[in-house]
């Protein structure tokens, strides 16, 4: 048997743009409103354009492999080639074994049927027979927290109840190759670390998974290998976290580029731990990031802002060099202002992103931005939830006899009768 799960092999996908017309009824009004339309159509209107160009990858046995890049760049489009919903325009596909696909989960749901019977229709389009759907229905009812309202019509469901249990459903295939498209998002913040846990299992069990999200941290997490795509081609494959490295550092290239007609641009940010530049610490430990800046006209009262998010861009810290009492700057044409905070990580595992902007307070004016500056990658080993870490110690434990405790009360009671 082949060790490989997986493979495309020089896959292009090409679609059109705008409308087909099939009738004289839509035609007409269509012709009529090009007579009104001035001037030809520019290149980038062309009917056709290139979702994937030469795509090429396999995956092995037992391997997660993922795909990252910007909302456009064909991630999705590859998947479903892969899940078989569309066919290539040229190149061809290989899959080894059975697989099941968490595209959109609870895509199949009829809204007239209850909970219980769209387990049994959606196992189906996943790929479950009916005594495989019967054997695990309690598990997958009990996976998904919903015991009280299986039986009721979906359609009565909120959103996350409906997206919890298509995921319980999902979650429940044994395939030997699981394609997965960000659906790890679905449900309340237990609900998550639920589907986390899950998906682990499923990688545990030595199933390959091809694994797409915007969420660099569960890439990181689950994958060995990864895909960087951009506007369908095929930018780098590699180790997952060189892969994220690339990928950052492109978005931060581009913005460089971009930043030549600023009046004041960032020219430099680097992360810095110990003993040297790195991007991988413990939590509780210093972290130093060095920024500077270029001036290419004469600015004044500048102040340099940091600040930090997660991955999903909640903003968990900021600062700035004006805030921490060191005034504002300012910069004629040539001249480089160079800082440096250090800071204390105190924060739980995660990946996490820094971010600099170039800021005038009195006239609130951002003259650049860097966003991200950088990703650093924070573990510790503490089991610690949440954005900070605070580290936590019990100092104090004890378990009191209930004869006791009614011993003392009896005492105290004794006592009180005597004053």
């Amino acid at each position: 048997m082949s060790d490989v799960a997986l493979r495309m092999e020089h896959v292009y996908k090409k679609f059109r743009k705008g409308e087909v017309f099939n009738s004289l009824r839509d035609l007409i009004p269509a012709l009529t409103g090009k007579m009104f339309r001035q001037g030809e159509l520019s290149e980038s209107d062309k009917r056709e354009f290139w979702a994937l160009r030469d795509i090429s990858f396999e995956v092995k046995r037992g391997e997660a492999f993922g795909i990252i890049g910007n909302n456009g760049a064909g991630k999705s489009t590859a998947l479903k080639i892969i899940s078989r919903i569309m066919k290539p325009t040229k190149g061809c596909i290989v899959v080894n074994g059975r697989f099941s696909a968490l595209i959109e989960v609870g895509a199949g749901f009829h809204q007239d049927l209850t909970g219980r019977e769209n387990i049994f229709l959606y196992g189906t389009i996943l790929g479950m027979g009916k005594r495989e759907i019967a054997s695990k229905l309690e598990q997958i009812i009990l996976f998904s927290g919903l015991e009280e309202f299986i039986d009721t019509p979906v359609k009565r469901y909120s959103s996350g109840m409906y997206a919890r249990l298509g995921f319980s459903v999902a979650a429940h295939v044994d395939p030997e190759v699981l394609i997965v498209d960000e659906v790890l998002s679905v449900g309340d913040y237990v609900f998550q670390n639920k589907c986390m846990e899950r998906m682990k299992e499923v990688i545990r069990s030595g199933a390959t998974v091809l694994f797409v999200s915007h969420n660099l941290k569960s890439v990181a997490e689950f994958c060995h290998r990864c895909l960087l795509l951009e506007k369908g081609r095929t930018i780098t494959i590699g180790p997952a976290q060189g892969v994220i490295s690339t990928y950052i550092n492109e978005a931060r290239s581009r913005h460089i580029t971009d930043a030549s007609s600023m009046p004041i641009a960032i020219s430099k940010v680097t992360v810095r731990g110990e003993y040297g530049e790195c991007d991988r610490f413990q939590s509780g430990q210093k972290a130093w990031i060095d920024v500077e800046v270029t001036g290419r006209t004469r600015c004044s009262k500048l102040s340099i802002s940091l600040r930090f998010t997660n991955d999903e861009l909640t903003n968990l810290f900021n600062t700035s060099t004006e805030r921490l009492g060191h005034g504002n700057f300012s910069l004629d044409e040539g001249d480089v202002y160079a800082c440096t905070f250090e800071l204390t990580l105190n924060i739980t595992t995660g990946i996490f992103h820094p971010e600099v902007l170039v800021y005038r307070y009195d006239t609130q004016t951002v003259y650049d931005r860097w966003t991200p500056a950088a990703t650093i990658y924070v573990s510790s080993e503490d089991d610690v939830r949440g954005p900070v870490h605070c580290f936590p110690k019990v100092v104090r434990q004890e378990v009191r006899a209930a004869m006791d405790a009614n011993l003392a009360t009896t005492i105290g009671d004794t006592s009180s009768n005597k004053k």
